[in-house]
């Protein structure tokens, strides 16, 4: 998560932030959330091994509806590969 935050941090075209879960937060929404080049990211971070909830997919799956991308990401290169996807 660190690592993937400075690198977007360091782009002159992104504005992100980690989004809190909680009492307050949204259940389902992507870990970091990014604008890029004016479009709308969300990144799901899961560690090698870990999978999303049936509810973070479904979230996904409805952002990517709408226009914006969002991706399950495990490291810096997978953020790198969304981007190009992406442009």
């Amino acid at each position: 998560m660190k690592s993937i935050l400075t690198y977007l941090k360091s782009r002159p075209d992104c504005f992100c932030w980690k989004a809190h879960g909680g009492l307050y937060g949204t259940a389902g929404i992507p870990d970091i959330i990014a604008c890029i080049g004016g479009k709308f990211y969300g990144f799901e971070v899961k560690t090698e091994r870990g999978k999303p909830t049936a509810l973070q997919e479904a979230t996904i799956r409805k952002i990517n509806a709408v226009g914006g991308i969002a991706a399950v990401v495990r490291s810096v290169a997978d953020v790198k590969a969304v981007l190009e996807e992406g442009r």
